[in-house]
């Protein structure tokens, strides 16, 4: 393939994997007059994580467990992905669906902000004016002391937070452990925490329907996964990575749809600037890796 066509499909590979993601997010949400947060998590923990233990075993991945270094990172890393969970599937019950998908994709601004602070990364003004503006977008987004003010947005906040802590830590991983591992322990310990915290309420005397529901919430997010990593493995990663910010196209249309959402004007100008900050910080990345 010449080098357009691989950024093409790594580019299609990512609007996939947004794609997979916010539809298994509508579909928790969809659940929240059947099931409690956690009882929803439980399930769909067990399913995703007994297919990404499948996955993991017929590649032989299980071969390889974590040692060491990498021991103590991915389980750093999997508590981090726990309150992270924890935080935004909360606030994706009692927020629009739009929301607070525009809320999340403020994250690669705050990996960059974080990658300065803890790395050492070299980060110029241009970058730091970017950041800025798309966390005053996110500001917008969220509207805090405004009448329309929702105090969940807060945790949304609180779940980039704890993605920001999770891919740092990655970054630390050794080329030893096999992505999937890291995936099933991450899987594996939201799941545990859902467990735990459903098994103290009412469960309801009817799981057909929820549990055919979750299924395919399940299988979106095991595909959302195995697309983003291909997405960056087939494109280039400033090609790509942009890509993601389709997740907010595809949350409100489905929002409109699923659940009648429509959001105001002030969403709508904060997710425009936190998406115009992000590709602006992904081209100066290129920039200066070009040069």
């Amino acid at each position: 393939m010449t080098k357009i066509s691989d950024n093409l499909l790594g580019s299609l590979y990512m609007i996939g994997s947004m794609t997979a993601f916010v539809s298994s997010d509508a579909i928790m949400k969809s659940l929240s007059d059947e099931l409690t947060l956690y009882q929803a998590i439980c399930l769909r923990g067990l399913i995703s994580t007994s297919l990404l233990g499948l996955l993991a075993w017929h590649q032989g991945a299980f071969q390889t467990m974590p040692r060491g270094r990498d021991f103590w990172i991915i389980l750093v890393r999997t508590l981090a992905d726990v309150g992270a969970a924890a935080c935004f599937l909360t606030a994706l019950f009692h927020l629009e669906l739009g929301l607070i998908s525009a809320i999340v994709q403020a994250v690669p601004l705050a990996l960059t902000l974080a990658g300065a602070w803890f790395l050492g990364h070299q980060v110029g003004w241009r970058r730091y004016a970017a950041i800025v503006i798309g966390f005053f977008g996110v500001l917008l987004i969220v509207k805090p002391g405004a009448d329309g003010f929702n105090s969940y947005s807060l945790l949304a906040l609180a779940s980039v937070a704890f993605v920001v802590v999770r891919d740092l830590t990655t970054r630390g991983l050794s080329g030893k452990t096999p992505s999937l591992i890291v995936a099933f322990f991450a899987s594996a310990g939201v799941t545990l925490m859902g467990t735990l915290v459903a098994a103290t309420s009412d469960w309801p005397a009817d799981l057909g329907s929820p549990m055919i529901a979750l299924f395919f919430c399940a299988f979106l997010l095991v595909f959302g996964l195995i697309f983003a990593v291909t997405a960056m493995r087939v494109g280039e990663v400033a090609v790509v990575s942009p890509f993601r910010y389709s997740a907010i196209i595809v949350a409100v249309v489905l929002g409109y749809f699923a659940f009648g959402e429509i959001p105001d004007i002030w969403a709508v100008i904060g997710s425009l600037i936190v998406v115009g900050s992000g590709i602006y910080t992904f081209y100066r990345e290129r920039v200066l890796a070009i040069s």
